[in-house]
Formats: C-alpha cells, structure tokens, sequence
C-alpha cells in the first residue's frame, strides 16, 4: 500500500548536520591535495571548483540561517562564514586558504557583484527617483560628503605616512548605503508607506549612484597614478563627467533602442529569450562602463535602470507575466554568495587582534555611523523624524564590500590599495554598521508609530 502525503517518512537536518558535512567536504578537499594531482586521473581544475562551489554554497546557507533566525540579514551569515572558512587554517585546517586567491572563483565572485546592481537597478526606476524629492535629494549627498571626508581624516590620521589617494579611497567606501537591507527592515516593520522611510530608500538609491561614481572617479585617478601621474584634479572632473556622461547617454540611448531591440527578439521562439536577451543588456553596458574606465558594476546598474516592463511586456506575457526580476533572483542567489564568502575569507583574523588595527576598525565605524547620522538634517519637511532618517542610512553592507574588494584588486607603488589589514577594519565597520541598524530602526521607527497613534 503506497504511503501518503502525511506517512511519507522525512529526514530533518538541522544546523549541525549541515556543520557535519562541510566538514566532510573539507576532508574532500584535503584527500584532493594529497592525491588528486597523481594516479587517481583526476587532474582537472574543475573538479577543485565544483568542489568549492559546494562549500561555498553550503556554508553561505548555514550562516544565512543562523543569521535569519537571529533576526538579522542573511548577508552577515554569508560574511561571517566565510571569514571562519578563510581562518580555518589557524586550528590546522588549510583547506579552504585558496578561497583567497583562486582565480576562477575569483572570476565568479565579480560576475556575482554585477548581477547584485543589475538586480539593485531592475528595482529601481528613474521616475522613482525623480519623485524622491528635495529631501532626499539633500540627504543623499551629505550622506556621500561627510562619510567621505571623515573616512579620509580617519585613514589619514592612523596611517600619516601613506598615500593621499589611499585615504581618498578609504573615504570612498564609507560613502554608500546598502539599500537592500534599510528596505528589508522597514518593509518587516510596515513603515515603507511613512515619510521618512521614502525619504530614506529615495536617498539610498541617489546616494549608491553618487557612491559608484566617486568610485570610478577614484579607481581612474589610482590607475592613472601608476603611470607616475599623481593626484590631479582635472584627472577627476574628468573622469566624474565621464560618469555622468555614461549613465546620461546610456540612458537617453537605451529609452531609444531597448523598445525596438526587444521587438526584435521577441520574434525568436527559443526559450528563456526574456532573461538572456536582458543578460545581453547588462553584461553589455557593463562591457561599455570597463572600456570607458569605469567600473563594471556602473554599467550594470544603469542597466537594471533602463530596463522598464513596459520595453519587455510581450516577452514577459510569454513567459506566463514572470517579471525579469524573478527569472535574474536564481542567478543572484547562486552567484553573489560567492562574492561574500570569498570575501570574507580575505580577513585574516591574525592581523585584527592588533591593537591599532581594533582602534583603526573601531574610529572607522564611529566615523561612518556619524557620518550617516549627520545626513538626517537634510530633511526639509517640518515635523519629520531626522534621527530616524539618519539611522536607515547607517549600514553599508555589501556596497561596503564591493568598494573594498576592488580597493584590494588596485595597486599603488607595487601594494594594494586596501591591505589584508585595512580591509579587514573596512569588514568589521561593514558587520557592526549592518548589525546595529535593524535594533536602531525599530526602536526608532516604533516611537514614530506610538507618536503617531
């Protein structure tokens, strides 16, 4: 007699199970060292990578799980796994150091990061952001001004010996906020209808365009540095209207050419035409923004920005009315894990318990909670909450991240931009900034609700 539904017998795995085979997988990796590269036969790379996707991915899930039930965002559990995994090899266990320096892996983090502001873009409209108002107009850029010489004053001050256009960077990564988490906390508390929570999300998203366009302006004078060229300020007009030029050409070019294109492939009668043909798009303005030297990531953004429902609507009522954001959130979810947790691996725990780099990661996070805090007084509206609008500002989260994982990848006289060291003060001030906000907002945004009912 065939079981049903409710006598089907099930497994329950939990945490610890899911603890119990990463180890396993990490004996996998060791065996692989050991004797993968001999007689077994077995000599390809991509058995390492498939391997370590697996890890990866795992290990991604099981942090993200113990963040969620932590009442915290899964992007910290990503996070902090991966500094575990990179920091394995402290109690002996070296198997996951390549997560550092794998190029492969490293390949497929990036190609993560440009998906994330594809996606950061499909949920944002340019009319959405032409309707924020002066308001948050006004607190996005002093949220970009005073984060960036504050950062800039902090680096400059633990480290008066270093280069000017180090501290210039570092000041650069304590300008944007990560929209997605303020989003997901007000959305959880039921606040996104209130002022103040449009003020915040309007500001967020003006204030990442402001903050990728000083990165690019910023990664295009330390590149222009190399050449012997030093700080020069036409060098960075230069490159910011460069930026400005980008995304206002991509964009009135885009309005023009993205309704006849999809006209176009609409014709084909292959499957998942509505996904590829927008891949085309993103990997394609991405391609554009490298070449003009700016980062791909701006590329990507302004592509998730052009592309509105109203250009793929036929596809879309094609593929059964699934919106494009739906059919990219798979390939989010499989590749920006990457990024976090090879990003985290990067920490190296060793250098932390310094003292002066705990007190350097310490002022760093002071400056960039201040920093944030100040913006909420450009809030125009009278009777309007601006601590409540400062304190959505505060996390950096994975903008955070990408600033300073390119920051990493830029050499200066032979060294890093941002150091082992200094990367890992830039992690901590990204961890406490994204831990203490969701706490901060709800208290916040509760009293609001109280003054109010």
């Amino acid at each position: 007699m065939a079981l049903n539904r409710e006598q089907t017998p099930t497994l329950r795995w939990g945490p610890l199970s899911l603890v119990v085979l990463i180890a396993y997988i990490a004996w996998a990796l060791d065996a692989w060292a050991e004797g993968g590269n001999g007689s077994g036969g077995h000599t390809s790379p991509v058995i390492q990578v498939l391997l370590a996707l697996a890890v990866i991915l795992l290990a991604a899930k099981l942090g993200g799980d113990l963040m969620v039930r932590l009442q915290q965002p899964e992007v910290l559990g990503e996070l902090m796994i991966g500094i575990v995994l990179g920091n394995l090899a402290l109690i002996g266990v070296h198997s996951f150091t390549f997560l550092r320096q794998d190029l492969v892996l490293e390949i497929l983090s990036e190609l993560g990061v440009v998906l994330l502001l594809f996606e950061v873009g499909l949920h944002t409209t340019i009319p959405d952001m032409m309707k924020v108002g002066t308001s948050s107009f006004v607190v996005a850029v002093l949220g970009v001004i005073v984060p960036f010489f504050l950062g800039w004053g902090v680096s400059a001050f633990f480290s008066p010996e270093g280069d000017r256009l180090v501290h210039i960077f570092l000041g650069a990564t304590l300008t944007a906020t990560s929209v997605g988490i303020t989003a997901r906390v007000l959305s959880d508390l039921k606040r996104l209808h209130t002022s103040e929570a449009k003020i915040v999300l309007g500001a967020a998203v003006i204030d990442d365009v402001l903050g990728l366009m000083i990165l690019a302006a910023v990664s295009g004078v330390i590149a222009a540095a190399q050449t012997g060229s030093g700080l020069d300020i036409s060098a960075v007009v230069g490159i910011l209207i460069r930026s400005v030029g980008f995304l206002v050409i991509a964009v009135g070019i885009g309005r023009l050419l993205l309704p006849p294109y999809f006209r176009l492939v609409t014709r084909l009668r292959s499957q998942g035409v509505l996904l590829v043909s927008s891949l085309v798009v993103c990997f394609g303005l991405a391609y554009m923004a490298g070449t003009v030297g700016l980062a791909p990531i701006v590329g990507a953004f302004t592509a998730g920005l052009i592309l509105e429902p109203v250009h793929y609507q036929e596809l879309s009522a094609k593929n059964d009315d699934v919106s494009l954001e739906e059919l990219v959130s798979p390939l989010v979810t499989l590749f920006v894990p990457i990024f976090f947790v090879t990003m985290g691996a990067r920490v190296n725990l060793q250098e932390l318990v310094r003292g002066e780099i705990l007190g350097f990661a310490t002022c760093l996070t002071i400056a960039a909670v201040i920093g944030k805090q100040i913006c909420g007084l450009g809030v125009m509206e009278r009777g309007l909450d601006r601590i409540a609008v400062g304190l959505g500002m505060i996390p950096r989260g994975e903008v955070g991240l990408i600033f300073a994982s390119i920051g990493a990848s830029l050499m200066l006289d032979g060294e890093p931009v941002i150091n082992s060291a200094t990367y890992g003060a830039v992690v901590i001030m990204v961890v406490v900034t994204t831990l203490v906000t969701p706490p901060l907002i709800k208290w916040r945004f509760s009293r609001i609700a109280t003054a109010t009912s």
